[in-house]
């Protein structure tokens, strides 16, 4: 596996991360046997980048982590993150950023996910009532104290990445980025390229949907909470539908599937940036790391970027928007 450089600090990752998100919560389907399945086998794939945070559960995806990792975390390199408050019994708090929150939620992932050092911290949504610098503050003294490598920071606007790589560079910005969502090109990859950050595209299959799977809102079953996002619901999804057909025939024609086809167009973005793509079975593992294979063209990348200009997609990235790009 190829290897690419997140930010200028030093930390490199696999050319193709692993979300680990929906083996614990917000998709359907999971199964804790073939979540550590998928885990050994992206280790084999050399997929050894794995995203987790500490509101997936909510804590138990850095539990489930923590379990496959043991006796071999140095094989792996482990991003978390913090700042989305939850309640043990799943209740959203809101977002957190103040320095004794920062300290306290590092201590618990440490202790979930069973290691001694974190590679990549990110903080997961910005608090707008904290100072970005108090809130990378505390993320600096963690990494002083051994137990943090890496900085990060997701859905961070260009003015709040700049004020925190100021305080201690940020190696890496997590961003929503896919064919149908192409918000980050409009300032964000410039500010991140200027600054000498990584990319890190989470949802780069477009939660699924740019897979083609879904063709009816219905074979969603009813604990999947994609049945309640905007792009997924009424005439939005009829709308998102549409634009698949010529996608598909594209896939098609080059002997690919839309997914893969999907996480080609973001791997040819740039070699700042790593795809993270959700997947808590081993046959949709193999089929993401497929997409490493395909080679495309500049003219087909401009047929890509045609059929999903910005601004396509019907409905907001998130039934609340309050807390991106803040």
């Amino acid at each position: 596996m190829n290897t690419i450089a997140l930010g200028n600090q030093g930390l490199k990752v696999p050319r193709l991360g692993l979300g680990c998100m929906g083996m614990s919560e917000f998709y359907s389907g999971r199964d804790e046997k073939e979540s550590l399945a998928t885990l050994d086998l992206a280790l084999e794939l050399g997929i050894n980048f794995l995203d987790t945070a500490d509101m997936y559960g909510p804590f138990k995806n850095e539990e489930l982590l923590g379990k496959s990792i043991a006796g071999r975390r140095h094989q792996f390199i482990i991003a978390t993150k913090f700042g989305n408050k939850r309640s043990e019994d799943g209740k959203f708090l809101g977002v957190a950023g103040d320095p004794a929150y920062v300290k306290k939620c590092c201590e618990d992932s440490l202790r979930r996910l069973k290691i001694e050092v974190i590679d990549l911290y990110y903080q997961h949504r910005v608090d707008t009532k904290i100072p970005i610098e108090e809130t990378v503050g505390a993320m600096a003294e963690l990494v002083k104290e051994g137990k943090v490598k890496y900085l990060g920071l997701s859905e961070a606007a260009p003015a709040t990445i700049r004020r925190a790589h100021k305080v201690h560079p940020i190696s890496a910005l997590q961003t929503e980025y896919s064919l149908w969502t192409r918000d980050a090109e409009a300032e964000i990859f410039g500010t991140v390229r200027e600054l000498g950050i990584g990319f890190v595209a989470y949802s780069p299959l477009g939660r699924g949907f740019l897979t083609g799977r879904f063709q009816n809102i219905e074979e969603l079953p009813a604990d999947d909470y994609r049945r309640y996002h905007p792009r997924f619901t009424g005439e939005n999804f009829q709308k998102n539908l549409r634009l698949l057909e010529q996608f598909k025939k594209f896939a098609q024609d080059k002997n690919c599937t839309p997914g893969q086809l999907a996480l080609a167009w973001v791997l040819h973005q740039g070699h700042d940036l790593v795809p993270i793509p959700g997947c808590k079975s081993t046959g949709r593992l193999r089929e993401n790391a497929a997409s490493l294979e395909i080679k495309l063209s500049d003219a087909e990348l401009k047929s890509l970027s045609a059929l999903f200009p910005v601004g396509i997609t019907a409905g907001d990235r998130y039934a609340d928007m309050s807390t991106v790009n803040k």
